[in-house]
């Protein structure tokens, strides 16, 4: 059996937390050690009322991990066996991105505490900063094969790798407006994970992976928008994007899509469309042979830019 959850956040409309499509919803609760969502217990009640599974998490800023643990488990006591533990682990905002042993820190505080492991969310491509808490905690793995604003289950990519992992917990299959994720355990598997009794969760199948489709396979059009093979809307635009922190350049519009090349602060990529898609704005840069690549240069949520424009 599989569950549909959806993750909320104070940018989320309040009608997320009821979706009835959804078995489950996690709510974002606390950011860093300064920063609580406003509509979480606001969420999370009204997901409760629904007859929903309930999950948490805190979004990592980088800094020392047990007092981010600290200040998660302070402002989620209420929930604490009720709903499942996460750990959001994304590369915007956070200064220890790439380090390997922050999340491990996090999740054993967390653990010390409560006797719970968190689940860890995180796209594919940056498995391997979390994969030392592969013994203990569930993967929620972020990938979006293609664009899209429904339940519709895509194919699930080849190119998703998540070993040290043998089994997914969770996949975020989607990162448009509702961010819409398949957890591959029951009820009684989900309430386990809260409760912190590893032992009776148990997985289902995974999806059957599938060949990758290029974001780069992008029609002739005529205009200035066009949709490309995965349904990604893209838009005509000539310029200059300059990088104010390390990026990566890569083969398609998605977090998982192999890297050309990493962009650094005071880089220069010159760009011919942008799109919005799988969490964040796009440019696509012209390279030889017709082919493109990828950068993510704005957060599509926060709507936080990576550098500037020209």
């Amino acid at each position: 059996m599989t569950l549909k959850v959806v993750d909320v956040y104070s940018g989320s409309p309040r009608s997320y937390a009821t979706d009835p499509n959804a078995d489950a919803i996690i709510v974002k609760a606390t950011q860093g050690t300064g920063y609580v969502n406003p509509f979480c217990d606001i969420d999370y009640q009204a997901a409760k009322k629904a007859g929903k599974l309930l999950g948490v998490y805190h979004y990592a800023a980088g800094g020392d991990p047990i007092s981010e643990a600290n200040y998660f488990l302070k402002n989620v006591k209420g929930y604490i066996h009720e709903a499942i533990l996460g750990l959001d682990w994304e590369s915007a905002q956070n200064t220890s991105w790439e380090n390997t042993n922050w999340c491990r820190q996090f999740v054993n505080e967390v653990h010390r505490q409560t006797g719970v492991w968190p689940i860890i969310y995180v796209q594919f491509s940056a498995v391997w900063q979390v994969a030392n808490c592969a013994s203990d905690c569930g993967l929620w793995g972020a990938g979006y094969p293609w664009y899209t604003n429904s339940w519709t289950i895509p194919p699930f990519l080849a190119s998703y790798h998540f070993a040290p992992w043998k089994a997914l917990t969770g996949w975020q299959f989607t990162g448009n407006t509702e961010d819409r994720s398949l957890f591959y355990v029951d009820a009684n598997g989900w309430r386990a994970i809260a409760k912190g009794d590893s032992s009776a969760v148990t997985h289902v199948a995974q999806p059957a992976p599938q060949n990758e489709e290029k974001t780069s396979n992008v029609p002739s059009y005529a205009g200035t928008t066009w949709q490309d093979s995965l349904g990604v809307t893209w838009h005509a635009e000539n310029g200059k994007f300059t990088a104010n922190t390390d990026l990566h350049l890569r083969w398609g519009a998605t977090p998982s899509s192999s890297v050309i090349a990493v962009l650094h602060a005071g880089d220069v990529v010159k760009y011919d469309a942008w799109a919005r898609t799988n969490g964040f704005v796009y440019v696509r840069q012209p390279r030889d042979n017709g082919q493109y690549g990828y950068i993510a240069c704005r957060d599509a949520r926060t709507g936080e830019p990576y550098g500037t424009f020209k």
